[in-house]
């Protein structure tokens, strides 16, 4: 069964799509490969689209946006068919996570709720191939956070005998799952541990006027000096004193946050930018160490496995490294994927997992009242077999 899985993630950098073929029809005996992969980068244009939508908040933008990211999300669908030259003909499925709009953990609500917004009729119509999508939804239904979701994936295929890794995301915002050895029935650890790279990313936007997106090779935080007094106040944040299972998004740790928090601390010129950017590169590492320490530590961990954006940034895994030392701590090469390919390939996982009725949710990593079979399904082209009614 060949699976594309799509995701737009937090840190707005764009479409990663993964081509991934597997076999078997239970966790047990699946076996997968991946075919090929592309990280289709968003233009400004389309940054500020999803900025606005977010920021502004109208139904007409929100609509607007909604049909955009369908079409987005199924150029690159095309596009790592066209890298692979497997054509849309021969794959099965997508998986389509789209774009998380806002996300409201349970914390002081009444219950969770979510909106993941990129039309997967639009995806459907122009690829011809059927599509699952809205995989939060039903968790959140459930009682669940709907987050993390890669947890299901990380166990399924990332497993190893005798080792207990934590796999640590590190996209717009950081998530981790420890997961036992293979085989064995320990309940998995998984949660957000707080901002990723969206924090980091605003500073820099907001420090070059838009012309640079993220901090490229970790270079303004290794130059800048680290604030004491406001890594202090980041890290009294309430999220960090939260227990698991928690979540969150850019609605909370986004551009808002930084502007605010740069006029507050009055950081004006270069140095003190690179001052408040490196203070921000540690509030990550020091999240995901006080994560690793204070909810898994005890459970035993072998390795740290770092993927997504963030493995990309020399100077954050190099924090992060010493942080945790002795434990080792490697970049998602280690797992035989592209980092940035992790959350997309989790996508078609999920979606498999759809279309063989296999629940993909951990009840203990989203809080939800019980195992759930996520997702909602789209058909594709006229002609094409429901995989719903073919596979029982």
């Amino acid at each position: 069964m060949k699976v594309i899985g799509l995701m737009s993630g937090t840190s707005l950098d764009g479409v990663d799509a993964v081509l991934a073929e597997f076999q078997g029809r239970t966790p047990e005996t699946l076996e997968w490969r991946v075919l090929g992969f592309v990280s289709v980068a968003y233009t400004l244009e389309r940054r500020n689209i999803i900025h606005n939508a977010i920021l502004e908040g109208s139904a007409q933008a929100i609509c607007r946006v909604h049909a955009r990211l369908g079409e987005w999300l199924a150029e690159a669908a095309l596009q790592v068919c066209a890298a692979t030259g497997i054509p849309p003909e021969q794959v099965d499925l997508v998986g389509s996570h789209g774009h998380t709009i806002w996300h409201i953990p349970r914390a002081g609500e009444p219950r969770a709720a979510g909106l993941q917004l990129g039309d997967p009729n639009t995806i459907a119509e122009r690829t011809g191939i059927p599509v699952v999508a809205d995989f939060r939804g039903r968790d959140i239904a459930a009682g669940g956070e709907g987050a993390p979701l890669v947890p299901w994936q990380d166990r399924v295929l990332f497993s190893l005998p005798g080792k207990r890794r934590v796999l640590q995301n590190i996209g717009g915002i950081g998530n981790l799952t420890w997961v036992p050895p293979r085989g064995e029935t320990a309940p998995l650890v998984a949660f957000d541990t707080g901002p990723g790279n969206s924090l980091i990313d605003a500073a820099v936007e907001l420090a070059t006027g838009g012309r640079e997106t993220y901090d490229r090779d970790g270079v303004r935080a290794a130059r800048g000096r680290v604030r004491d007094d406001i890594l202090a106040e980041l890290l009294a944040h309430p999220f960090m004193a939260l227990e698991p299972p928690k979540s969150t998004g850019r609605e909370t740790f986004g551009r808002p946050f930084v502007k605010e928090l740069a006029q507050r601390h009055g950081i004006e010129g270069d140095a003190a930018w690179d001052d408040l950017i490196a203070t921000l590169t540690m509030l990550t590492a020091r999240t995901i160490g006080d994560s690793i320490r204070r909810w898994v530590a005890s459970r035993g961990v072998d390795e740290v496995v770092i993927s997504g954006g963030g493995a990309r940034n020399p100077t954050l895994v190099l924090w992060i490294t010493r942080g945790l030392a002795p434990v080792p701590v490697v970049t998602g090469e280690t797992l035989g994927i592209d980092p940035d390919s992790k959350e997309a390939l989790a996508f078609a996982a999920l979606a498999w997992a759809h279309v063989n009725g296999v629940p993909g949710n951990i009840p203990e990593a989203t809080g939800s009242t019980g195992l759930r079979i996520l997702g909602s399904y789209t058909p594709g082209a006229m002609g094409r077999p429901n995989l719903l009614a073919t596979r029982g």
